[in-house]
């Protein structure tokens, strides 16, 4: 089992950056991946990106060249760095991590983009 906990959401400009951190109760390592995804209002959550226990990162389309995955495995902590942020990028941000045949969730941070 892992929890997880994010954090670094908020209200920002459209054009701006934040960056998202989910820190893991286990070493990362041990987790096959971990992924972000999101969900805005009154639509499905949707995948933004991932990354393997060997470091690969995958992208939506709609978030490649402007969201960045990455880890500080001391931290047992994933972050999410989104830059040129857009009004439609607005969201409650989920971290998961897929461990075995499990998917565990975070609680979710709210990411507010203005226009």
């Amino acid at each position: 089992q892992v929890q997880l906990v994010e954090s670094g959401g908020g209200l920002v400009q459209a054009g701006g950056s934040l960056t998202l951190s989910c820190a893991a109760s286990r070493n990362i390592f041990s987790i096959s991946e971990m992924r972000w995804s999101r969900q805005a209002p009154g639509k499905q959550r949707e995948w933004v990106a991932s990354i393997t226990s060997g470091g690969s990162t995958n992208y939506a389309d709609s978030v490649k060249g402007r969201f960045t995955i990455s880890r500080d495995t001391a931290k047992n902590t994933v972050y999410l760095q989104m830059n040129s942020l857009k009004p439609e990028d607005t969201a409650v941000y989920y971290c998961s991590a897929f461990v075995v045949v499990n998917n565990y969730w975070g609680q979710g941070t709210q990411v507010t983009v203005s226009s």
